[in-house]
């Protein structure tokens, strides 16, 4: 078997060093991915989690309304306002509930892009 030269040698060890650098720094930015992956994840569980429990008690409170309003009414009249009413305040949680999730899909989004961007050097 042919034996290396000392400048084979010192070319090889400095090849294995390089890839060796560059294999470390490949599995760096992969756990890096991974854990901003993970972290994205994570959030939102917790956003979901919050949104519905948010979500609940505004349709419990805009329900007890709704009721208190139905046993308050004491003529037709007074049935065709609080339901005029109740439909606007509907509305108006709709508009604000899309609001909320259209910011957060923004926020998403850029989240995403950030984690996506981080490129290795």
């Amino acid at each position: 078997m042919a034996q290396l030269s000392q400048p084979d040698v010192a070319i090889f060890e400095q090849s294995s060093a390089e890839a060796t650098t560059r294999i470390t720094k490949a599995n760096k930015h992969a756990l890096d991915f991974m854990m901003g992956a993970q972290k994205v994840m994570l959030e939102e569980m917790v956003f979901a989690g919050n949104e519905l429990l948010e979500r609940a008690r505004t349709e419990t409170h805009l329900f007890s309304e709704f009721i208190s309003k139905i046993a308050g009414s004491h003529s037709v009249k007074d049935l065709k306002t609080m339901c005029e009413e109740c439909g606007q305040h509907q509305i108006d949680f709709v508009r604000r509930d899309s609001e909320r999730l259209f910011k957060h899909g923004e926020r998403m989004l850029e989240t995403t892009s950030n984690l996506f961007s981080s490129r290795p050097n």
